[in-house]
């Protein structure tokens, strides 16, 4: 892994920093290669039941798109990508994905908090998209994500004015879960994730699964995916542990199948 992407891992929890502070955070082709390896590895790893994304220091998340590795041709490269920007905003990841929010996330690094499940920001983060502001729109993502969690005055306002919002703002709309003062942020971040990563990791997988794609189609159709995943989900091995170690108090030891 290259040095602009960390790895470490808590349990069952994989921590991706974002390493480049100099640059606050800002995404070039070895972000983007080195968060898209990861992911992909991830995505498979038996091990590993939630995915935190974060940044480097506590000014910026991500600032989004290096302009000066998209001036020298690397622009390709970064929004090409598989997996989208960042390797992130077009993937459909099957664990949850948490982004704690370490200062400001704009332009793309807004756009790759949005790909994510769940979001806990530091008290001092800011989030926009002020794509409008130098003559170019969100394309990695805010501008299909954000009328989806946002009434759509307030989605536009952000992609019209460029403005960005300070956290509580971002609470107050629903776009981040917690915010918490910034010398707690990992902290209170991996308490989430890690309450996720005690449960069952099949019911985890396929409740992602059924809320993401019921939120954008007919309720029959919701049913229809619910209904489907139940079917998977009752028949496993997990399903007979958790009735039976609630029984006798004690934890599940869950083997994912």
């Amino acid at each position: 892994m290259a040095d602009e992407v960390l790895r470490e891992r808590r349990g069952r929890v994989e921590v991706l920093t974002i390493n480049r502070p100099d640059a606050r955070n800002a995404v070039d082709a070895a972000v983007s290669v080195g968060l898209g390896t990861a992911l992909d590895e991830l995505a498979d790893d038996a091990d590993v039941s939630v995915v935190v994304l974060t940044g480097s220091g506590d000014k910026a998340f991500s600032a989004g798109m290096d302009l000066k590795a998209f001036a020298a041709g690397d622009g390709p490269a970064v929004l090409g990508a598989p997996g989208g920007f960042g390797g992130v905003t077009r993937r459909t990841f099957p664990k949850p994905l948490v982004a704690a929010v370490n200062g400001s996330a704009l332009a793309g690094g807004f756009e790759i908090v949005l790909a994510c499940d769940l979001v806990v920001a530091a008290d001092h983060a800011t989030f926009g998209i002020p794509e409008a502001k130098r003559g170019l729109i969100a394309a990695a993502g805010g501008l299909v994500r954000l009328p989806k969690r946002l009434p759509l005055a307030v989605a536009l306002e952000l992609a019209l004015t460029g403005d960005p919002v300070d956290a509580g703002r971002a609470l107050a709309l629903g776009l981040v879960n917690r915010v918490v003062p910034s010398d707690r942020l990992l902290d209170e971040t991996m308490a989430l994730a890690g309450r996720i990563a005690e449960n069952a990791p099949l019911s985890v997988r396929y409740s992602k699964d059924v809320i993401c794609r019921a939120a954008t189609v007919p309720e029959d159709d919701g049913w229809a995916l619910s209904d489907a995943a139940m079917a998977v989900v009752f028949s496993s091995a997990d399903a007979i542990e958790g009735p039976i170690a609630f029984a006798e108090k004690r934890p599940p030891t869950w083997q994912g199948r």
